[in-house]
């Protein structure tokens, strides 16, 4: 399988990386945003850098991975689907909505696959929860905490609004995580904040929203990052009538009946190379994938939910006919 890579950032390496060690993958080109970059990055996997995306669509690749700002997902994935070929792209597909119900629907119109990145699905925090969640009985609770202070911030794309996007969207797996273990969402409200006093880069955000389920669940989500945040936190916890599951970093314990138990949860490390491995898996010999670009769509249709909150005010509705893998 020959493989064009758009990025030369952290994960673009990552991305590399496992292409090198998988003997069905061969990493044959790469585009980045400036050429020296680029050509360090492509000499460094032996791979040949590229002038333009569109130069690179057009090379001998039957896949293109899409590693690079937010931004630009959703154009390069469209670019590349036109091309004819198979496209990964992390996650989010897309900032805008209709946009993204456009790509997946080109990449069926070519027959063609559009695979969303979705780490925290493969992660080891989330297969424990999921394990266990049977234990608690009816969950009616769920908060999930990520707190990332940063002294000073730094003047990189993820602070910057036009490249991430709006967090919870540029962030899709805080809302995603929810999505996948509880199901459709009817209501959302979301509020939040920027410190900004560079006109390109802000320096700090807090947010928080409530998701309410048509299960009848209520969850909570907090994010932020940045300067005027203290104390870091990676915290999920979950209610049920029966029990609890409460991870705090990389640990977790069940709270059932008086007793705390520890659970063993598996390591972060490797999931860029499980997703790439899968990918190769389904291309090859048609393995499924552990997610469909429709149910990626469903959460981001959620996040711009959020989006739309902060801006009115109100809660927003989240149409729940959408909430259809098949879609």
């Amino acid at each position: 399988m020959r493989v064009g890579l758009v990025g030369t950032g952290y994960v673009a390496k990552l991305r590399a990386e496992a292409l090198q060690q998988d003997e069905r993958s061969h990493l044959v080109a790469v585009v980045g945003n400036t050429p020296e970059k680029t050509a360090a990055f492509a000499n460094n996997y032996q791979a040949q850098a590229m002038s333009s995306t569109s130069q690179l669509v057009d090379f001998d690749v039957d896949l293109v991975i899409v590693s690079n700002v937010n931004r630009d997902h959703g154009a390069l994935a469209r670019l590349a689907l036109q091309a004819g070929k198979h496209v990964v792209v992390e996650y989010p597909l897309s900032l805008d909505v209709p946009e993204a119900i456009e790509l997946i629907a080109l990449s069926k119109v070519k027959k063609k696959l559009l695979h969303v990145e979705h780490l925290e699905i493969l992660g080891g925090l989330h297969q424990a929860l999921k394990q266990n969640l049977s234990q608690i009985g009816h969950v009616f609770y769920a908060r999930y905490s990520t707190i990332n202070p940063q002294h000073p911030a730094p003047r990189k794309w993820t602070y910057n609004q036009e490249l991430f996007g709006f967090p919870l969207i540029g962030a899709l797996s805080r809302l995603h995580r929810l999505v996948d273990l509880f199901g459709s969402v009817s209501s959302v409200n979301c509020h939040n904040r920027f410190w900004q006093t560079d006109q390109e880069y802000y320096q700090s955000y807090f947010c928080t929203t409530q998701l309410n389920f048509t299960n009848g669940l209520l969850a909570e989500v907090v994010y932020g990052k940045g300067e005027t945040l203290w104390q870091a936190e990676r915290k999920f916890e979950v209610h049920g009538e029966n029990g609890g599951l409460i991870f705090d970093g990389d640990n977790g314990v069940l709270v059932h009946s008086g007793e705390t138990k520890p659970i063993e949860v598996g390591t972060r490390r490797g999931l860029f190379a499980k997703d790439t491995t899968m990918v190769l898996d389904h291309l090859i010999d048609g393995t499924p994938l552990y997610i469909t670009p429709e149910e990626s769509l469903y959460t981001l249709r959620v996040a711009d939910a959020a989006k739309r909150s902060t801006e009115t005010g109100v809660t927003e509705i989240v149409d729940t006919k959408t909430f259809d893998p098949n879609e």
